[in-house]
């Protein structure tokens, strides 16, 4: 029991000490925050209100859609209470039973209140009604129904707007946990799969990787956030991906690859974060979107494969089993990329070492006197 909950705390204090260093978490946010942003900087987002306002949580756009309404219903109220009230039609003014009052049925700030929500919304109870003997009033009544309207159509595109975000569109696309690294074609290949789970087509998809690491310069200059260009391909290029099915992606691990240099002994031990990008058109809302996933040393698999995931029925279909997405095998794979381009025979390394040919086989008796344990 208690060793159950130690490892279960190991296992999450790990995954947040996991989470704190990437730069972009598997789901697609940037794990970034700013600082000493001056003051004079945060009017920028307001003379932008529609990219703020869009990209604000669904509570905050809930609590202004709320306040706006709310708040212009009540200042429209006291309009009209200042208007029946110079007018004399209020109930502690005691008007004459031949007084033509501005607002039939308005005889207090409540009942104000409640012919401004009626205005707006366009409800009309009939209880309270204008008269077009207040000039005033007719003014009024036009400029809240002008402006009640404007106020609806923003709020109802804001909700839309939001909605309809591209990044929504995003989550129905998934990428493999794992990344692995194995031989393919005669190259060694860092592969990744993504999947496209919904039947309408990303158009003109592309996908590239960025390296980030720290480097030294020959200067001497620390980057913290060094970015190397990492291309990804498929059998048939890479560029415009036909994405009606899981894809698996593939970067040659060459001598111009920034993992050239990287063994299965020295993966783990290395500080880099490779973040994947996926950009694209949904064909049903012509949206642009770029959907985002991120591997660190720890989450590629040197020496597996993944599995097939298509295959046809018996009824002459496509079939896409996402059960094997995530799925991998091992496979014979050389110890390092220098390996299996330079030394013969490394292509089809197993991961359980191969044979020193330069090694003489010989027997060794036992001596007689030999101490046994």
């Amino acid at each position: 029991m208690c060793g159950s909950i130690g490892t279960r705390i190991r296992k999450y204090l790990d995954e947040r000490r996991n989470h704190r260093t990437r730069l972009v978490t598997k789901d697609g946010r940037c794990n970034i925050e700013y600082g000493n942003v001056k003051y004079s900087k945060h009017f920028a987002f307001l003379a932008d209100f529609w990219t703020t306002l869009v990209e604000a949580r669904w509570r905050f756009v809930f609590f202004n859609f709320t306040a706006t309404h709310t708040l212009t219903w009540f200042i429209f109220g006291l309009l009209w209470y200042w208007i029946v009230r110079n007018n004399g039609d209020l109930t502690w003014q005691n008007p004459s039973p031949d007084h033509t009052p501005c607002v039939w049925g308005v005889a207090g700030l409540t009942t104000a209140y409640l012919y401004s929500l009626e205005t707006q919304t366009t409800i009309g109870y009939g209880v309270r009604a204008l008269t077009p003997h207040c000039p005033g009033a007719v003014a009024l009544v036009t400029i809240q129904s002008v402006l009640g309207a404007i106020i609806n159509c923003f709020m109802c595109g804001l909700i839309m707007a939001k909605i309809s975000l591209p990044k929504k569109r995003a989550k129905t696309i998934s990428f493999s946990p794992m990344a692995v690294i194995s031989p393919r074609n005669d190259y060694l290949c860092l592969s990744i799969r993504v999947a496209n789970l919904r039947k309408s087509l990303m158009i003109g998809s592309q996908i590239y990787g960025k390296l980030l690491r720290t480097t030294t310069t020959q200067d001497g200059e620390t980057i913290i956030m060094d970015q190397v260009n990492i291309d990804f391909m498929v059998d048939a290029g890479k560029d415009n991906l036909f994405f009606i099915c899981p894809l698996t992606l593939h970067h040659i691990i060459d001598k111009s690859s920034p993992f050239f240099e990287v063994a299965v002994d020295t993966l783990h031990n290395q500080d880099f974060e490779l973040v994947v990008f996926l950009d694209g058109t949904a064909e049903s809302t012509s949206a642009s979107c770029q959907v985002r996933t991120s591997y660190i040393p720890r989450e590629i698999m040197w020496g597996y494969s993944f599995l097939p995931v298509i295959s046809r029925s018996r009824d002459n279909k496509y079939r896409v089993d996402f059960s094997n997405f995530s799925k991998v095998v091992p496979v014979a794979t050389a110890h390092c990329a220098y390996c299996f381009h330079n030394i013969k025979g490394h292509h089809h390394h197993s991961r359980e070492g191969q044979d020193n040919p330069g090694f003489e086989v010989i027997e060794i008796t036992e001596s007689q006197d030999a101490t046994k344990m």
